[in-house]
């Protein structure tokens, strides 16, 4: 079936991504927005703009029955949910299912399948991808005995959550009482799932995941790896392609277990496959699988020159898989910056306001995905994304260098952005060596206690 007409159920920087591959494909947007995105520059550049309701997400983005109806009601054949809000909310998925919209995304099965961690671990042991030591607990006593199985140090982990929420590190058996019911009560609290379980802590352990493409029928192919390290309280600031440091067979195994994931539930669509490697042990273990297109796409899409989100539509759509595997070709490496409206000298406190002047930086290496012109909101609803800066070069170091100068060129005032810490971070020696550990940016701020007031480079 061929698409006409989407719905784009999301904001920000994402539903300018989406918009200006639809325009390529000459299919017609319509955005879905809340009162207070209603002259973002999405709205502008979409074909057309439908209110959804109040600024507050939960009162706007978040309302299935609302996002469908909206659909309904401008003849709209397909969604698109982007990342974040309803994007793995197997409710949409199904609501789309039921009334003949096409869901450009994996089925709700699927959603539901990778949602609860538990199934997803289940998954990956049929699948034969490594798992972390641990397992589901339902009370104290099977929690106290699982616990004396791995030893500590080991996580309490929300099994419906993500992002750092419903977490607890435990480095005593004695510890694990309260540490679970804490877990447990922010989870219920967050996510409706009060379920936990537990995971041997690993030391030093590197992000890195895996994109991948399904069909939906069983066929699935690889789009390499990205690491995505450099994180803040489990929120990714820094991401990158290849992953340095890897040798050529763990690079090769690491691929192959992503897709012998995805085949085993016939997915559809673009989705990631997250591990977590273990530098002292040199192992990898599945984590979880985000079944949406990532804040981190574009530097998969500047290695390998394949359009994701042309990919999801056309496999929604029905082509399936238009690449083969052998088809897939990665060229140089590519960095990201996340560019966000908060202050790294007070804490990372979002600075929501009225962007006075922006201006970001042009080179053919160089992509900027956003939302943000002079004169642009940024509300306090809503994530504090402002944009994402992403380079291409032969080399890393190519990388690093060309990134750290167009963030120096990038000129933003009228809210406080986190530019100047991430030309800090790209200036760090260790991060210079490459292959750091999610540990990395809290040694990283001991050694760095004031970093630089941001966005006013020129």
């Amino acid at each position: 079936m061929s698409i006409r007409r989407v719905l784009i159920a999301n904001r920000g920087e994402i539903a300018v991504r989406i918009i200006r591959t639809c325009q390529a494909l000459g299919i017609e947007t319509v955005l879905a927005v809340s009162t207070a995105d209603r002259e973002s520059l999405p709205a502008r550049m979409a074909d057309r703009a439908v209110c959804i309701g109040p600024a507050r997400p939960g009162d706007s983005y978040l309302r299935v029955d609302t996002i469908v109806h909206a659909a309904q009601a401008v003849g709209a054949d397909a969604i698109h949910p982007g990342y974040g809000f309803l994007s793995e909310r197997m409710a949409l998925a199904e609501r789309c299912e039921e009334h003949g919209i096409i869901f450009i995304g994996p089925t709700a099965a699927q959603i539901d399948a990778v949602g609860d961690k538990l199934k997803a671990r289940a998954a990956a042991e049929a699948a034969d991808v490594p798992v972390v030591p641990g397992g589901p607990v339902a009370s104290l006593d099977e929690a106290l005995a699982l616990a004396q199985r791995i030893q500590p140090p080991f996580l309490v982990k929300a099994v419906g959550g993500g992002g750092g929420r419903g977490m607890k590190r435990v480095d005593r058996i004695d510890e694990l009482e309260e540490a679970l019911s804490m877990a447990s009560a922010e989870a219920g609290a967050a996510f409706g799932d009060s379920r936990v379980y537990l995971e041997r802590f690993v030391e030093r352990g590197r992000h890195v995941e895996v994109q991948v493409l399904g069909d939906g029928a069983g066929r699935v192919i690889h789009l390499g790896e990205r690491d995505c390290s450099v994180q803040r309280r489990y929120q990714k600031l820094i991401e990158e392609t290849p992953a340095p440091g890897l040798s050529a067979d763990f690079r090769t195994r690491l691929h192959a277990a992503a897709v012998r994931f995805a085949e085993r539930l016939s997915y559809r669509g673009a989705g990631t496959v997250e591990f977590l490697v273990d530098v002292d042990r040199d192992e990898f273990y599945f984590l979880e699988m985000n079944a949406r297109i990532q804040v981190e796409h574009p530097i998969t899409e500047a290695v390998t020159g394949i359009d994701l989100v042309a990919e999801q539509i056309a496999i929604a759509s029905g082509e399936g898989l238009r690449l083969t595997q052998e088809s897939v070709t990665f060229d140089g490496c590519a960095m990201e910056c996340r560019v966000n409206a908060e202050d790294p000298n007070r804490d990372f406190q979002p600075s929501p306001g009225v962007v006075s002047s922006v201006s970001w930086p042009s080179a053919p290496s160089i992509r900027v995905d956003t939302h943000i012109d002079a004169g642009a909101r940024v509300p306090p609803f809503y994530d504090s994304l402002l944009a994402k800066v992403i380079v291409h070069a032969p080399t890393r170091s190519d990388v690093v260098m060309r990134l750290r100068h167009a963030l120096l060129e990038t000129v933003l005032s009228g809210v406080s952005t986190n530019i100047g810490f991430h030309v800090d971070v790209l200036t760090d020696a260790e991060f210079i060596a490459g292959g750091v550990d999610t540990g990395f940016l809290a040694r990283f701020l001991a050694r760095e206690p004031a970093i630089k007031e941001s966005g006013q480079h020129g």
